[in-house]
């Protein structure tokens, strides 16, 4: 990943991660960037269809997971019915969120 990711932003509460779902998928993971800029987002790609939640819980479990966090400490802040979504990762500092995705890289 790029260190001048402008898919994260730092809150008094931890970092923003602005990402686009890809459901549907043949397995779960980061698919790339999505965008360029400002507009930029992280791309990931979730086996769940976008039905009844499920995309978004997978979502959530995956970035638990990529971050080292538990599920609680995940909150979708925007983009509940959207395939752009907004995430705020409670207690995540942008060093380690981006030190977290260069480990993870898109395959």
């Amino acid at each position: 990943m790029n260190s001048s990711a402008t898919f994260l932003r730092n809150t008094g509460a931890g970092v923003t991660l602005a990402v686009r779902v890809q459901p549907g998928a043949k397995k779960t993971a980061i698919a790339g960037v999505y965008g360029v800029g400002t507009d930029a987002q992280l791309k990931i790609a979730v086996q769940a269809p976008p039905v009844e939640g499920r995309a978004n819980a997978a979502v959530i479990a995956f970035l638990a997971e990529l971050f080292g966090v538990p599920r609680s400490r995940i909150e979708l802040i925007s983009g509940e019915f959207s395939r752009s979504k907004v995430f705020l990762l409670r207690g995540v500092t942008p060093a380690q969120a981006e030190a977290r995705l260069v480990r993870a890289k898109p395959e």
